[in-house]
Parts: C-alpha cells; structure tokens; sequence
C-alpha cells in the first residue's frame, strides 16, 4: 500500500509497516510528494493525525544515506517532552543507524551538547530557544541544513518562542521549510511569514464518531480576554436562563471576572470560594442553586473536586480548561436529563488548540457563533500604550551624555546655610 501510493524506499516501507503503519494516513497522501520534491508546505491537522511521522518519512527520505559532520535536518519542538518522543520516532523508523540525531534541550548541560555537536550529526530536534542559544555561541553549524521543520507551532506560540524560531529560520539561506500545527491562526502566520515562501497549505480532519450524547454548543472566537469579558456581560444581561455557571482557569481569575460585571449583574452573581473576604462569595453548588438572588455562579478549574451541573441552563467556559477531560466530562449529557443545558465556549487565538483536542475527543465540531453586533472589541494594551504616549520635540542627545540646562550647569558646591543667605530665607535646623 505504500509502496502504491507513496514513493518510499523499500528500507523505509519495512519500517513503517514493521512500526505498526500498515496504510498511510490522509496528510501522508497529500504531503508526501510535495516533501519529497523539496517544496514548503504548512500542514494543519488534528493530534493523531501523522503529522510526525510525514515529517520524519521525508527527511529519511531526502537524506543521503552517508552521515556528514554538519546537520541536515533541523526540527523545533515546543518542549523536552516532544524532543524526546521525534527522538524515538526516528531511531525506531530509521534502519540506517549511521545517521545520527542529536537532541537539545534545557535542563541537559550545555558542554554535553556541545561535545555531541562536535561529534558529527545529521539531524538535530531541539526546542527553539535552547537551539538559538547553542548558535549564538557558534557551535550550531546551519550550513549544511536542508530541511528547517516547525512542529507544534502553536504550542511554540503559545510560549512565546517566535523570536528564536525567526532567528533560527533567517540564518539558513536556503532550504526547504516545512511548518505543522493544530490549528491556524494570525499569530502562527506572522511568526511564519517571513521565511515561507509560497508554501502549500494542506489541511485534514479526521471524523471521529460521537463517544457520548452531549449539550448543544457554542463557540466565540474573540480576539483577547478584554473582549471576553465585555461579551460576557452582553450575553448575561440577555440571558433569561435562571442558573448559569461560567468557568476560568484559576480563583484569581475569577476575581477578575466578577469585578468586570456591570453593577446589574454583579449583584446577582457570586464566586464559589472566593479568595477575597470582599467578594461575595458561596461555599457550595448547592448553597448557589437554592438562593433565589444568585443568577450566576463564577468557578475556577484549579478547585480539583467535579460539580453537579445537573440542574444548570448553561455552561459557560470563559478559558478552555487545560484538562479536555475536565470539559468534557462537564458537556456529557446524562440520560435522565429531560432538558439540554446550553454549553458556550470562549477562545482567543492562542487557545483554539485546546478547543481542537476538546472536539476531536468528543467527535463533534462547535459551530462557531458570529460576535453580536455592537460587541465592543477591546485593542490590545500595546496599542493602547503607543495612543497614550505624548510625543515632545527635545534637543537632539549624544550617544551617551547630553549637555546640561544652563540653570543645572554648576562646578561647584554651596552649603545650605549659604544657598539659605542667597535666597533670603531663613535656614531650617
């Protein structure tokens, strides 16, 4: 089957057929020979999907089989975790063992990795910014490299690291560059396009069916957390629903949210376990579902013991929780239950990622709701900043001094008891 679809060496198709892979996968069909031929490509696929293992099969694919002292193939990951687990897919589909692959990661001493290098490698998987440190002290040797791969670019984005990948991406002159995500959104692309050229977009979803019946959902796409609380109050003070529970990810979020309510709402809204003695505050579910006064029930992930939701109109997951478990087991529909519970899910860019994993566990896709007309969308700080900066014209400065106000101009010292004399005033003791 590879053989027929794909243009594997027969090395390599012992390989995978031996490593369990016994029929390629969507995105190796589209991609392959796309690798293979050398171009660049930005392939968006689900966890599970293959993206790793495409990535691997071509660059085994595109290196001759004699090792060489400088690397080949450099491949960023977001993590020590996901170095070590491309580290071991290559060594267990890669039968030619004179190639050699070494990893760079933090926490590992920097002369251990140092001596590897100078030992000769062909591929190196690192983390971005530990890679970028090892070039800056010249012993990262970007030469020779043919193919530059960025895996899990939304979880590198997520964390910050575009600078080093950009770097990392500008100081090889020419290669082929291949980039894999979950998912694609702005700031993946401003991180990538300065060094794809004109790259091919290939993406998959793979259908999973339905493990359980679940809520109705919804998802908002909004630009930061500003704009979530201003479209959280809007669909609170629309809400006819008598019970609601929004959920964050920590208590002093939940603080956050509560002070954002209009006055209107944040009197008949409370926190489970508030962290401040102000904030009002219930110790339990149950003490939220018989107060006639409280609408809305603000709660935090972190606090670990599970809810009975079961007599809640509509879940509100203001931040994705960063266990899917933890959602899903809160959108899964009992039998008995009669009437659905709304469930609404907020994301900004950098959490649709966890918003993906969410849906491919559960086989169902959120539609995504259009943000109501009139929604006030909140800019970002820094731009805010920049409008608040009251620009004055100054006298131009040298590089490091600049010539003093004649008023300030003095080589000399006076006493208080004189500079006291000089004024007329009298001298304070």
């Amino acid at each position: 089957m590879w053989l027929e679809k794909i243009k594997l060496s027969k090395q390599l198709v012992r390989s995978v057929t031996e490593a369990g892979y016994l029929v390629p996968k969507e995105i190796q069909l589209r991609a392959m020979s796309r690798i293979i031929g050398g171009q660049d490509i930005v392939a968006i696929g689900p966890e599970g999907c293959g993206k790793t293992t495409t990535y691997i099969l071509g660059a085994l694919m595109r290196l001759k089989q004699t090792p060489e002292i400088a690397p080949r193939v450099l491949i960023l990951v977001p993590d020590r975790e996901k170095v070590e687990a491309v580290a071991a897919q290559i060594d267990t589909l890669n039968k030619n063992k004179s190639l050699r692959i070494v990893t760079l990661v933090p926490g590992v001493s920097t002369e251990a990795q140092l001596d590897e290098l100078a030992d000769g490698s062909d591929i190196i998987v690192a983390t971005p910014d530990r890679a970028r440190a090892i070039y800056l002290k010249l012993a990262l040797d970007l030469n020779k490299i043919q193919m530059f791969i960025v895996d899990d670019a939304e979880l590198i984005v997520k964390q910050g690291l575009q600078l080093p990948v950009n770097e990392l991406a500008n100081s090889i002159i020419k290669c082929q560059r291949l980039v894999f995500a979950e998912v694609m959104h702005s700031r993946i692309e401003q991180m990538i396009e300065p060094f794809m050229r004109d790259p091919a977009y290939i993406e998959v979803e793979e259908e999973v069916e339905p493990q359980a019946e679940i809520y109705p959902q919804q998802l908002y796409h909004v630009p930061n957390f500003r704009t979530k609380l201003n479209l959280l109050n809007d669909l609170l003070k629309e809400s006819e629903v008598p019970k609601s529970v929004v959920f964050v990810n920590t208590r002093l979020t939940a603080e956050k949210v509560y002070n954002a309510l209009v006055q209107k709402l944040k009197s008949r809204s409370a926190i489970l376990n508030p962290v401040f003695f102000e904030s009002k505050g219930v110790n339990s579910i149950d003490e939220f579902y018989d107060s006639e006064e409280l609408n809305f029930l603000i709660v935090a992930n972190e606090l670990a013991s599970p809810l009975d939701l079961s007599g809640i109109d509509s879940i509100i997951h203001l931040e994705p929780p960063v266990e899917k478990e933890t959602f899903i087991s809160r959108v899964i529909k009992d039998q008995d239950e009669e009437i659905d519970a709304l469930s609404i899910v907020f994301s900004t860019d950098i959490e649709l990622a966890d918003v993906r994993k969410i849906e491919h566990a559960l086989g169902y896709k959120f539609p995504v709701v259009p943000l109501p007309e009139g929604l006030l969308i909140d800019t970002d700080n820094a731009a805010k900043t920049k409008k608040k900066v009251k620009v004055t014209e100054e006298p131009v400065r040298g590089e490091a001094f600049h010539q003093k106000k004649e008023k300030n101009s003095k080589d000399y010292n006076i006493g208080a008891g004189k500079k006291a004399k000089l004024e007329k005033k009298k001298k304070h003791s």
